[in-house]
């Protein structure tokens, strides 16, 4: 075998680990912060077994670790660079492939937003009390990591949270990126009770990536 058959071979490792659905489904969760076997398996809708045999071919690509805490499993992605390959393989798809194009079509629509956000501007006006940035995310992610200045109200929790949202500021909703439905979700019902509201097409990984401010842990 020639060298640069071996380094093919080992690169092909990385593209059998993620030629599959619920594989990048799971990677793309764990962006958002770490998770548990048990987590995981819920929220991709998958069972118990299937996701601890898709996480553990993930492991041996190397781009998740696992770590035990009591009796419970932890999974994380290995690093920023595993971040950036989902992302960048993402961003491949809405430039070669035109189902990947209408998907992404069709969430613009949904945060009914055509125009580029002025990332800079959001946080210039939420630090000076002109826009609140919600994070609509479960809590155990928006802990993991949140836009600089994002509150934490869970889509599931928004309907009770809504009398202690100032109407007087614009409000500004974000979940897992442009492919989530949260953010959407929770602009339906904020102008619905008369608030003046967008969705934001990042997540904190986009955030991150461009290489905006992000908090690791806080209290929701």
């Amino acid at each position: 075998m020639k060298a640069d058959d071996a380094l093919y071979q080992q690169l092909a490792r990385l593209g059998r680990a993620i030629a599959s659905g619920p594989r990048l489904a799971l990677l793309d969760l764990l962006r958002q912060g770490p998770r548990t076997v048990e987590a995981l398996a819920r929220q991709a809708g998958l069972t118990l077994a299937n996701a601890s045999q898709h996480l553990k071919v993930l492991r041996q690509a190397r781009l998740v670790e696992a770590e035990k805490r009591g009796i419970f499993v932890s999974y994380r992605v290995a690093d920023q660079a595993v971040d950036t390959f989902y992302a960048s393989l993402r961003g491949l798809g809405e430039k070669r492939l035109a189902e990947v194009q209408q998907i992404a079509r069709s969430f613009v629509e949904k945060r009914d937003s055509l125009e580029p956000v002025d990332r800079a501007l959001l946080l210039r006006r939420a630090r000076a009390g002109k826009v609140t940035i919600l994070d609509v995310r479960p809590v155990e992610e928006y802990r993991a990591a949140h836009i600089a200045g994002a509150v934490s109200v869970p889509l599931k929790d928004l309907a009770k949270y809504l009398g202690r949202l100032p109407r007087s500021r614009e409000i500004v909703a974000y979940c897992r990126g442009p492919y989530c439905v949260f953010a959407p979700d929770a602009v339906k019902l904020l102008r619905a009770r008369g608030y003046r509201a967008s969705a934001l097409g990042d997540g904190v990984g986009e955030w991150r990536a461009r290489g905006l401010p992000v908090t690791v842990g806080g209290r929701p």
